[in-house]
């Protein structure tokens, strides 16, 4: 059994590529059933922790199981807040292939995931990336952005600003002018495309703030209690999910509005198979606000976990 480790998938997966991955993958013959979302006490940190057992399955070829950890207050044991395993079956024989490390699997293919939407989403002359985060995502959302978009300029916001400044400075990006902003306010009107991926549960991003022809990318609410955009975004934006049935339950971006009647079930326009499958049209005009709204799918592991297994065959 092959053992997959975070180092590896750094070389083996390429945005790019996981991109196209995703694509084919939301196209294809898939069984994901529901994911199971445990909460559960954890004292000492004053705030619950979950875990995450994620199941998918190829119809011919590859089964596989992610099992996660998210322990949001971890940075203060300098740990990531998302920890845990990808395992990989044959699906036919039963047997395992390979073991993943699944905090850096997890991050490639969710800022994948969101570079998917963009390229159906964002307007395609999309310069200026807004970063709204400082956590491990951040650097991964951005570059991925990056590879789909003529990104120029990437300003980052997070409520501790030398965190923000140390991100821009890490940032290795040929002809993209990377800084720091401690004003979200201003970078949320100024931004082509703003992504966004915190654990906070109050809104972030303001509708008041929006011009016409951006497009907002919500990645980090993942419970019903979280938010990162304010009603008037969601009322403001055309939107849309990577699995609307998924996102509308378990994210507060979309769950709090489907809940006060601000906004329908068919108010979210489609999600990842849909925009795959091109079984609905994506952005209409450079004039409207586009919303796409990440919770995580089984599949996308699934995807890109193939995608590093079969790339890991090559290594000596």
């Amino acid at each position: 059994m092959k053992n997959v480790s975070a180092e590896q998938l750094e070389k083996l997966l390429d945005y790019p590529s996981v991109v196209a991955c995703l694509k084919e993958a939301f196209c294809g013959d898939y069984t994901v059933p529901n994911r199971h979302h445990h909460d559960f006490k954890n004292p000492p940190m004053g705030v619950d922790s979950t875990l995450l057992l994620m199941p998918a399955w190829e119809a011919e070829g590859f089964l596989g199981v992610k099992l996660i950890v998210v322990s949001p207050e971890n940075s203060q044991f300098d740990l990531p807040a998302i920890q845990g395993l990808y395992f990989l079956f044959d699906k036919l024989k039963g047997t395992p292939l390979a073991q993943v490390e699944a905090k850096t699997l997890t991050g490639i293919r969710t800022a994948a995931a969101s570079a998917l939407a963009s390229k159906f989403l964002s307007r395609e002359n999309s310069e200026r990336l807004l970063m709204v985060g400082t956590g491990a995502l951040a650097p991964r959302l951005i570059h991925a952005h990056c590879s789909v978009r003529p990104i120029k300029e990437v300003v980052i916001w997070g409520r501790n600003f030398a965190k923000a400044e140390k991100i821009a400075a890490s940032m290795q990006l040929e002809g993209i002018n990377v800084l720091a902003t401690a004003d979200l306010a201003k970078a949320t009107t100024q931004a082509d495309i703003i992504s966004v991926a915190t654990l906070s549960e109050e809104p972030l991003i303001f509708g008041e703030n929006l011009r016409t022809g951006q497009h907002i990318d919500l990645v980090g609410s993942f419970k019903p209690n979280m938010r990162e955009a304010d009603d008037e975004v969601i009322k403001r934006a055309i939107l849309y999910a990577d699995v609307k049935e998924m996102a509308t339950k378990e994210s507060g971006d979309l769950a709090i509005p489907l809940e006060k009647g601000l906004i329908q079930m068919e108010d979210i326009k489609d999600d990842l198979f849909g925009l795959s499958r091109k079984k609905v049209l994506a952005r209409q005009t450079d004039s409207e606000i586009t919303l796409f709204k990440s919770v995580g799918h089984a599949l996308e592991d699934l995807a890109a976990a193939k995608l590093a297994y079969d790339r890991s065959l090559e290594l000596p």
